[in-house]
């Protein structure tokens, strides 16, 4: 089967490698994954190609996108990224069009998906089937009511399915989409993604690292970096202050899309046992060998979290309450703890520390966390009951 799958980051990285977990477990599939964001090194497998669109990124602010190309302007790239993606279907023919997030979510990116899939469904490009991959939580809108009508208007007119990468039994799409009952077509709950962790990470990267388990490790991170800076500026400032009878070192992830300038302060306030770096592709074997993680609370962090089973510190994103109702749910299942705002003075927060590291266990749940692999699993049943279109 030939997918073409739709992943749009404009802010952080956490869709682009959720988006990637599910075209690694498409393994026996072609994938061409459609990408148009800032560019992120990340490793395809052989049988997952990228196609990368001209690059549009939203302001953090979120109040529209812009082109990162000086000679080009926001008009110029959006035709060209229409044009682009037409023949890449014309070319291609796709048994399946797997769209992340939209219509629940990319309103901005409307002006290259909705003529693609009304192509698609008059027949003026190849016939495939149209599902939408979407996280477990959205966020608030400003005219909600307005929002959703249009989400399940376009949900009812051009999709085959919505598979949510969920576990129902923690948290359920229609607490954050409130006309659920008025779509039409299946909804089917995957699991949460999570990246699968080998067995002996721990103990590899302790012995690349030169520490014992006598020792601490915090490992602090921001996910893509836009908007972490205060946290991990608080996370080195509260280490310094930590008072712990054994070894520590602090291991910071500032995150690839971390401005020079904050990336720069933060280098400044390292000592030895402290080491900054923007990015690691080892990342959750870092994880799963720390003692102490601090983060904020994106869907792929809190996976990490809950594969790794560190004990967790976690900083909601605060222009939106998605990070916090997931952080919210893990904390009330003993998963993390959610810091607030006044607990990142660096005082607070080395007192916190202390008193995590102080009782340390490694919490196991219940939580469905094969998402990817029932992801695949779905659309390999899909395509042998229905076909293309």
């Amino acid at each position: 089967m030939k997918i073409i799958q739709y992943c749009q980051h404009i802010l952080g990285i956490g869709h682009l490698f959720r988006s990637l977990q599910i075209a690694k477990a498409l393994c026996n599939h072609e994938v061409i994954l459609v990408t148009g964001g800032p560019h992120v090194d990340a490793n395809f497998p052989e049988h997952v190609r990228e196609f990368c669109l001209p690059d549009l990124q939203m302001d953090h602010e979120f109040r529209g996108l812009f082109s990162t190309d000086p000679h080009a302007t926001l008009e110029h790239v959006r035709k060209e990224r229409l044009r682009r993606l037409l023949v890449l279907f014309e070319k291609e023919a796709p048994d399946l069009f797997i769209v992340e997030l939209y219509p629940f979510g990319r309103k901005a990116f409307r002006f290259e998906l909705d003529p693609v899939l009304e192509a698609i469904r008059e027949h003026r490009l190849p016939s495939c089937g149209v599902v939408c991959s979407l996280r477990d939580i959205l966020v608030e809108k400003e005219d909600q009511e307005r929002h959703e009508s249009r989400a399940v208007r376009t949900l009812n007119r051009y999709f085959d399915a919505v598979l949510v990468h969920a576990d129902p039994g923690f948290v359920k799409i229609e607490e954050t989409f409130f006309h659920l009952d008025e779509v039409t077509i299946p909804l089917v709950y995957t699991g949460y993604i999570a990246p699968k962790i080998e067995a002996d990470s721990r103990a590899k990267i302790r012995k690349r690292l030169g520490i014992s388990e006598d020792e601490i490790l915090i490992v602090a991170s921001a996910g893509g970096g836009s908007v972490g800076t205060p946290l991990l500026e608080s996370a080195i400032n509260a280490f310094k202050q930590l008072n712990v009878e054994r070894s520590k070192y602090l291991r910071v992830y500032t995150g690839p899309f971390i401005g020079k300038e904050n990336f720069n302060l933060l280098k400044s306030k390292a000592v030895s046992e402290i080491m900054i770096e923007e990015f690691a592709s080892d990342f959750l074997s870092y994880l799963a060998a720390a003692d102490l993680s601090i983060s904020m609370a994106g869907y792929n962090t809190s996976m990490s979290i809950l594969s790794t089973k560190v004990p967790a510190l976690v900083w909601p994103f605060s222009n939106n309450h998605e990070q916090g109702l997931r952080a919210e749910r893990f904390a009330e299942i003993g998963a993390l703890r959610v810091l607030e705002d006044q607990d990142l003075l660096p005082e607070r927060l080395a007192e916190i520390m202390a008193q995590t590291l102080s009782r340390p266990s490694r919490v196991t749940t219940n939580i469905e966390l094969d998402g990817a692999d029932n992801t695949a699993r779905w659309i390999e049943a899909w395509e042998k009951g229905n076909g293309k279109r």
